[in-house]
C-alpha cells in the first residue's frame, strides 16, 4: 500500500463535483493515508461538513480560526503536517487564485504554506476549461510544480458534453499512488516508437498496415510512471497521450520517422521500437488522384529506411536497444536472426498464431528473446500488463549492467 501513512490534505472547494469528495476520502483511507479536509465556504453548500468528517475521522477545517473556542487553524503547520495536498474538485475560481498567489481562505494560505507535492484536480463547463485564461492558469500552477489531474471528458451539470468533468475518485486515488510509487526509471530518457507509417501513393491513397500504437502507447506510459521522460514518436493514430513526461511526436512516413528517431536518439538512454514502420515505400507519389483505367495499376515500390538498423550501429555501451518482431512462421528463429541483425539487447516477439494478439486487440501474447539464448513466455493479458512485463525486463537489464554482471 504506496500511500499507508501518508498525510493527505484534501481540499474541497464549491464544486457540484464535491460529492466526489466523500468517495475520494474512502479510497484514500482504504489505501492506509489519514486525511484532512479543508473546504472553501461556498463547498458547504454543496456537501456537509459532517459527512465528510464522519469519513475523514477528522475534524473539518473551513475557516482561520472557531469562533466559538478561538483554537486557530494554522495554514502554516498544517502546510508542514502534509505529504501531499490534494484539490478535488478545484473549480475554475480557486484555480485563478493559486496562479496569482491569493490567499483569501484557508485552503489557498495553506496552499501557499504548503512543502508537500499538491495536485489539482480541476472541475467546470466545457467551455470555462477550454478558455485561454483558464489554460493560461493551468500552465502557470503546472511551471511551479503542480500536478495536473487532467478532467475526463462526459456529461456536465449543465446537460453539455465535453471536457471539464472532474476524473472519478478511482483514478484520482491512482494518480498519487503512481506519483509516489517507486520510479526505477527516474532521470532516464527513453525513446519509444508506436503505430503504423503511411506511405503515399498519391494524395488520397497509401501503403500502410493495422497497427493502431496501443502497445507502444501503453509502453510510452508506462516508463513515464516509472520515472521516465519519454520521447514518443507516434506514426498516424487516434490514440492520446495522458502522462505529463511523454513528449510526443507525430509523423506519418517511415522517412519522417527516421528523421526524428536518428535525430534524437543520441541523448536517450535507450530506445523501444515498437512501431510497424513500412518495410517499402512508392519510389514516387503521385501529385494527383490516380484514376481507375481498364489495366491494372502497377506501383513501383523501394525500401524504406531501416530504422532499427541504423540505431543498432549507432547505439553506444550505455544505451539500451529493445526490437518488436512480427512473425507468421518459423517465428522464434526469425525473431533472434532479427535481434543479431538489428543488434537489439532483446526482442519482443508478437505471434499471429493466437486469439486476441496482434493489430487491434487490446490484448496481446508474448515471447521475449534475450541474447543469451534464453526465451521467457507470457501468457495472454491486457496490453497495459504486457507493457509492465517488458518495462520490468528492461529494468533488470539495467541494473545488471550497472552491476556488470
Amino acid at each position: 500500500m504506496v500511500l499507508l501513512g501518508k498525510k493527505i490534505i484534501l481540499g474541497v472547494t464549491g464544486s457540484i463535483a464535491a460529492y466526489k469528495s466523500a468517495q475520494l476520502i474512502r479510497l484514500l483511507a482504504k489505501e492506509g493515508a489519514e486525511v484532512k479536509v479543508i473546504m472553501t465556504p461556498l463547498a458547504k453548500e454543496f456537501i456537509t461538513p459532517l459527512t465528510l468528517a464522519t469519513l475523514a475521522k477528522n475534524p473539518i477545517l473551513f475557516d482561520f480560526f472557531d469562533p466559538t473556542n478561538g483554537n486557530w487553524n494554522s495554514h502554516v503547520n498544517l502546510g508542514l503536517w502534509a505529504d501531499a495536498y490534494l484539490i478535488a474538485p478545484a473549480t475554475a475560481n480557486t484555480i485563478a487564485k493559486m496562479a496569482i498567489g491569493v490567499a483569501d481562505n484557508l485552503l489557498l494560505t495553506t496552499y501557499l504554506s504548503a512543502k508537500c507535492p499538491v495536485f489539482v484536480a480541476p472541475a467546470m463547463d466545457l467551455d470555462m476549461f477550454a478558455h485561454p485564461t483558464m489554460q493560461r492558469n493551468l500552465a502557470s500552477l503546472k511551471s511551479v510544480g503542480n500536478q495536473i489531474v487532467e478532467p475526463a471528458t462526459g456529461e456536465l451539470a449543465s446537460g453539455l458534453d465535453g471536457k471539464g468533468r472532474m476524473e472519478e475518485p478511482e483514478n484520482i486515488v491512482q494518480f498519487l499512488v503512481n506519483f509516489f510509487t517507486s520510479k526505477p526509471l527516474s532521470g532516464k530518457k527513453i525513446l519509444i516508437t508506436a503505430g503504423p507509417t503511411y506511405e503515399k501513393i498519391d494524395p488520397v491513397r497509401f501503403v500502410g498496415n493495422y497497427s493502431t500504437g496501443k502497445m507502444g502507447f501503453a509502453l510510452a506510459e508506462t516508463c513515464a510512471i516509472q520515472g521516465a521522460d519519454v520521447c514518443l514518436i507516434a506514426g498516424p493514430v487516434v490514440l492520446k497521450t495522458k502522462h505529463p513526461n511523454i513528449e510526443r511526436i507525430d509523423v506519418e512516413s517511415a522517412e519522417e520517422m527516421f528523421e526524428v528517431v536518428t535525430s534524437r536518439f543520441y541523448e536517450m538512454d535507450g530506445a523501444i521500437l515498437c512501431a510497424a514502420v513500412a518495410d517499402f515505400t512508392p519510389t514516387e507519389a503521385a501529385t494527383s488522384k490516380l484514376k481507375r483505367e481498364k489495366d491494372n495499376l502497377q506501383l513501383d515500390l523501394k525500401p524504406t529506411q531501416d530504422i532499427a538498423a541504423s540505431l543498432g550501429s549507432m547505439k553506444m555501451e550505455s544505451q539500451f536497444l529493445v526490437g518488436f518482431a512480427l512473425e507468421t512462421n518459423n517465428e522464434e528463429a526469425n525473431a533472434q536472426q532479427k535481434m543479431e541483425r538489428k543488434n537489439f539487447d532483446f526482442i519482443v516477439l508478437n505471434s499471429l498464431q493466437d486469439a486476441q494478439t496482434g493489430f487491434g486487440f487490446d490484448t496481446n501474447k508474448i515471447t521475449i528473446l534475450f541474447r543469451s539464448g534464453v526465451n521467457k513466455h507470457f501468457e495472454l493479458k491486457d496490453k497495459n500488463a504486457v507493457a509492465e512485463d517488458i518495462v520490468a525486463e528492461i529494468i533488470k537489464f539495467e541494473d545488471l549492467k550497472r552491476l556488470k554482471i
